[in-house]
């Protein structure tokens, strides 16, 4: 931890403002898991309200998405929107090319290494998997930089290569025989999610992602060898992955020239229509299915779309409209994205919700009634995170890699 004004450089005119309320918007949907929506609609069955929020606070079994789902896409995606302002202000400072890939490699190890701390926590040996979106951002990291020397065409054309290959790569992968046997790969042939036909290349761990996984995760120790990930997440992933960051690596180029803000919020908008719609169009086709789980081509093309378009909404809103003040909380969690992160998925969400427990009664959460008793210590333990965050902000307190 150290003292900064800064988690990521931006040009002398300041910080984005819609890219930090935009991170601080991610965030809160990922620290918002406290709220617990899920437990407040089993309380309530015929309420389509809470049902919706919900779902929209879980991840889909299989194809599509929900809000939730758009979190590591968003997070990955911000990830190169920034890269452009922070390689130029490093250059700025006199770092040579070297000294930007040195700097991008160590940030790379501490991200892979800090997902599996992260994962390993609560368990008896260290749990090495790479499915944990720090790590899929750190496996993929030292490459994007690489590309942001580059040019647009390039960037273009490194997309354009991981998609398809990444695709091809899939579809060439032979499907289950008829001996195969499911069980081993955690998944029923008569799953009401799995594809039919052509898609069927991309079902729940039938595919190449969780092959490579049943050879490479078994290469370290394990208290058990590896079979399969129960939510069919997969190591080669940070493959597309990496297509997400590029995506945001072209936003943060539109948002570097020198062209108006209008024409910069019409790039986006066209990306954001765009991208959704040849995302939906290879799903209905069955070309490729959007599965968020493995990371589809499919995926990364309506993710980002997505993506762009909250990037477009931002930005009219917070930099063209100046609308910050009702936004400023979100700002506060933005600015400090990693330490928000840590927070949530470190134990200190946790830690807080248990102690409000122990100093405030078993039933403080309960004044509303049972039903609502996750939303009420959820709603108080978001409240001290963000005051945490908040301190932090006022001391220019910053975490950073």
């Amino acid at each position: 931890m150290e003292k900064s004004t800064v988690i990521n450089p931006v040009p002398p005119g300041g910080r984005i403002a819609s890219v930090d309320v935009y991170r601080g918007f991610v965030m809160l949907l990922m620290m918002g898991e406290v709220l617990s929506f899920q437990s407040v609609a089993t309380a309530l069955p015929d309420s389509k309200f809470w049902q919706l929020l919900a779902f929209n606070q879980s991840h889909v079994p299989w194809t599509w998405l929900s809000l939730h789902d758009m979190i590591q896409p968003s997070f990955s995606f911000l990830v190169g929107v920034v890269l452009p302002f922070s390689l130029a202000s490093r250059k700025n400072k006199g770092a040579t090319t070297a000294a930007l890939l040195g700097h991008a490699l160590l940030r790379s190890l501490i991200l892979i290494f800090l997902g599996f701390f992260l994962r390993s926590l609560g368990k008896g040996q260290t749990y090495y998997t790479f499915e944990d979106t720090l790590t899929q951002i750190g496996l993929g990291y030292t490459f994007l930089v690489m590309l942001g020397f580059c040019s647009r065409k390039v960037q273009i054309g490194a997309l354009i290569v991981i998609l398809v290959g990444y695709w091809l790569a899939f579809a060439l992968y032979p499907l289950p025989g008829a001996g195969f046997d499911y069980a081993s790969a955690g998944v029923s042939p008569n799953w009401e999610h799995n594809l039919q036909g052509f898609a069927a290349h991309w079902n729940k761990n039938t595919n190449l992602a969780w092959a490579a996984d049943r050879w490479f995760l078994n290469l370290f120790p394990r208290s058990t060898p590896f079979q399969y990930n129960e939510g069919g997440y997969s190591t080669l992933s940070f493959i597309p992955t990496l297509g997400t960051m590029i995506l945001g690596l072209l936003a943060g180029g539109i948002f570097k020239n020198d062209q108006k803000p209008a024409e910069k919020l019409k790039y986006f908008i066209i990306a954001a229509i765009s991208l959704t719609a040849l995302g939906i169009l290879l799903q209905l086709t069955n070309i490729n299915p959007i599965v968020k789980r493995i990371w589809t081509p499919a995926w990364v093309i309506f993710s980002g779309g997505i993506c762009f378009g909250f990037l477009a909404l931002f930005y009219w809103l917070i930099d063209l409209k100046q609308c910050k003040k009702p936004f400023f909380f979100l700002s506060v969690i933005g600015m400090n994205s990693i330490a928000a992160y840590l927070m949530s998925d470190g134990g200190l969400r946790q830690y807080i919700t248990d102690n409000l427990y122990i100093h405030l009664g078993a039933h403080y959460n309960q004044i509303f009634g049972l039903a609502y008793a996750t939303l009420i210590s959820g709603a108080l333990t978001l409240l001290l995170l963000w005051l945490i965050l908040y301190w932090m902000y006022k001391q220019k307190i910053y975490i950073k890699i």
